[in-house]
């Protein structure tokens, strides 16, 4: 399956997509930050944040993706908006469309990750641990008999540890989180219901747009101020995963996977390819980062409803120029 196609025919080596900045285009801005798939500008009070379009799984930096960090970085400033109700977020501007000026905060040391199905395809993935044996997850039970891909009777939360440069993120249940002291009860029972209530908002929206919100990891630290703020993105195809409403049932009814809309598209391609989730994985195939690009964009257009409009490439000047333009 592939979504909707990149507007520029991209030649061998997909030579045009953005793979980042340099730190001396930036020097006199401040210290640069490269991380797997998104660099970052140390700006004094806040940071600038550059969605590159390289994307990484497995824990591995599998190539670039066209456009990729542009649907990324517009994608959440456009649901930044819609739950702006809900938390405040750490957006201060985006002075272009691969770059978000956001504030820095003092991050919560979880992921907080929330899941609608019995689903996916990692190692800290509910599924990955039920069909390996696993009755009891994160602190939960399931009952037996639960097939891959079922509605859970109601949302829940998964947290993670957030691992250090290069380690792996660890499963950690929620009474864990309170009783190690990695966040206080109150300010975790805010925490677990703005998430849950930011995610319902995810779904009511995406189910709008023709689409399931099946799961998704949300990022949280505390302001100057100590307020209680959402940061790094929100329900993007990088941080959530999507399927097709309209093709889920009759898919599942006939052993299929459901036609995922986010990053799952490249991890399951992977899969099916003989990759067993251990080894480092060979580069991103040119064919599968062009279908990529189809299915980043598709989703974009259905959330958001309106086409998405490529910005320039090479995209590194335009980047460095809208940060000089914004805070040089």
């Amino acid at each position: 399956m592939s979504g909707g196609s990149s507007t520029t025919d991209f030649g061998p080596g997909l030579a045009y997509p953005f793979t980042g900045i340099e730190a001396g285009a930036v020097a006199g801005l401040g210290p640069l930050t490269v991380g797997k798939v998104r660099d970052i500008v140390d700006l004094g009070d806040t940071l600038a944040l550059i969605a590159t379009d390289r994307i990484s799984a497995f824990d591995y930096v599998l190539g670039t993706v066209p456009y990729r960090g542009q649907v990324l970085n517009e994608l959440a400033a456009w649901w930044f908006e819609q739950i702006a109700d809900l938390v405040p977020s750490h957006v201060v501007s985006v002075p272009d469309a691969n770059v978000t000026i956001g504030k820095k905060c003092d991050t919560l040391p979880v992921e907080v990750v929330v899941r609608g199905r019995l689903s996916g395809s990692t190692s800290t993935a509910l599924w990955t641990q039920y069909d390996a044996g696993a009755r009891t997850i994160y602190g939960l039970d399931f009952p037996d008999g639960m097939q891959k891909n079922d509605p859970l009777p109601e949302a829940i939360i998964t947290p993670t540890t957030k691992a250090e440069q290069g380690g792996h993120d660890e499963p950690i249940t929620e009474l864990e989180i309170v009783e190690r002291g990695v966040v206080d009860a109150e300010l975790w029972d805010q925490t677990r219901t703005v998430a849950l209530a930011i995610f319902e908002r995810g779904q009511q929206i995406a189910a709008e747009a023709g689409l399931v919100l099946v799961d998704t990891k949300y990022e949280f630290g505390l302001d100057a101020d100590g307020v209680l703020t959402i940061i790094d993105e929100v329900h993007t195809p990088d941080s959530s995963r999507y399927w097709r409403a309209s093709t889920v049932e009759e898919r599942r009814a006939a052993g299929d996977e459901p036609e995922n809309l986010d990053k799952e598209y490249v991890r399951l391609a992977y899969v099916r390819d003989g990759y067993d989730k251990v080894s480092k994985p060979w580069p991103l195939p040119e064919q599968l980062a062009l279908e990529a690009a189809g299915v980043y964009q598709e989703t974009y257009a259905a959330l958001t409803g309106r086409a998405f409009v490529p910005a320039g490439y090479p995209a590194a000047e335009r980047v460095t120029a809208a940060l000089f333009a914004s805070h040089g």
